[in-house]
């Protein structure tokens, strides 16, 4: 098994959004194999264990994720998402090899929200501001600072302590001013691109604290509410990897999105964009500056298996076994 750290260590950030890039393609074209994803629900904890399997060709992977996503976990320490990849060679089924899953869920989570930015946040945006505290809070400022010209980040989150420890850690690592804010709002005022990775019930993101012009980023996940407040989504570009997946019934879909539509907020046409068609460019993106843009995330099979096959390559370049073999 290829263990968490071994993973950190061989994915690069780049060369992963890239390879998202065509796996979105892939997806939005119909040429991945992504199907709706199973899950057996835990209620008494609110949470699951989903199985996601998907086959993409322009990443020659072959793979399924088991992820469990509880969210009680949240300020423990236990992450909130865990999870095994198992890699198949995609010529003959043979089992390649298992990975962690923890740190490739947060990765390309947050790599796609990166590319997101690429396509839609205006090109001069210098300030993030990253909404939660956790594992995917700080993949996200690692990753968007890879796409757009970031020089000041602001932290916000349920504990003021853990903004703080955040906000040091990625100052020791990021050429830019990081700081905590005292909460949600403050960290919206004047935020270019908001990363938004909470479990949050209320929404944290809410139209009246955001500046003309910027992108939100949404990968939270709360069964019980949502992240971004009605007024926003009504108002925005709406952007997701999949139609189809973010409109899924519970526990696939985004409360963000079907709660607007269930009580006549929004329609479904709404949701204008698939990423994979930003890519292509089969259709448009940013309008105009003042142009508020939202990409809502629920993730799909098909990120994982581009980053798995991305790892997989690495560990067969740096000799890490002759098992590890992928097309």
């Amino acid at each position: 098994m290829i263990g968490p750290s071994q993973v950190e260590a061989l994915l690069d950030r780049d060369a992963l959004i890239e390879a998202l890039a065509s796996a979105m393609a892939d997806l939005s074209a119909g040429h991945a194999s992504v199907p709706a994803r199973v899950a057996a629900v835990v209620p008494e904890r609110e949470g699951f264990l989903a199985a996601m399997p998907g086959h993409v060709p322009s990443a020659g992977a072959l793979m399924t994720k088991l992820v469990s996503l509880f969210p009680r976990n949240a300020g423990t320490p236990l992450p909130t998402h865990q999870a095994l990849i198992v890699v198949f060679d995609p010529d003959t089924g043979a089992p390649v090899g298992v990975l962690d899953g923890t740190v490739i869920t947060a990765e390309r989570t947050a790599a796609c929200s990166a590319l997101s930015a690429r396509l839609l946040a205006r090109e001069d945006a210098t300030v993030l501001a990253v909404l939660g505290t956790g594992v995917q809070a700080r993949a996200h400022a690692l990753a968007m600072c890879r796409v757009r010209p970031i020089r000041r980040i602001k932290v916000a989150g349920r504990d003021p302590a853990k903004a703080a420890a955040l906000a040091d850690e990625l100052s020791s690592v990021l050429d830019a001013e990081v700081l905590p804010a005292a909460d949600y709002a403050e960290a919206l005022d004047g935020a270019d691109i908001v990363a938004a990775a909470t479990h949050c019930v209320d929404p944290v993101v809410r139209r009246d604290w955001l500046a003309p012009g910027t992108h939100v980023t949404s990968v939270g996940f709360n069964p019980a509410g949502r992240e971004v407040d009605d007024a926003t989504v009504a108002d925005a570009l709406v952007c997701v990897e999949s139609r189809e997946a973010a409109l899924a019934p519970f526990p696939a879909g985004s409360n963000d999105l079907l709660q607007p539509i269930r009580d006549g907020v929004i329609t479904a046409e709404h949701i204008s964009t698939e990423l994979g068609e930003l890519v292509t460019g089969d259709k448009p993106g940013r309008d105009s500056r003042d142009r508020i843009t939202l990409y809502k995330s629920v993730g799909v099979a098909a990120q994982d298996a581009a980053a798995a096959a991305l790892v997989i390559r690495a560990a067969r370049e740096r000799g890490m076994g002759e098992e590890v073999t992928l097309r």
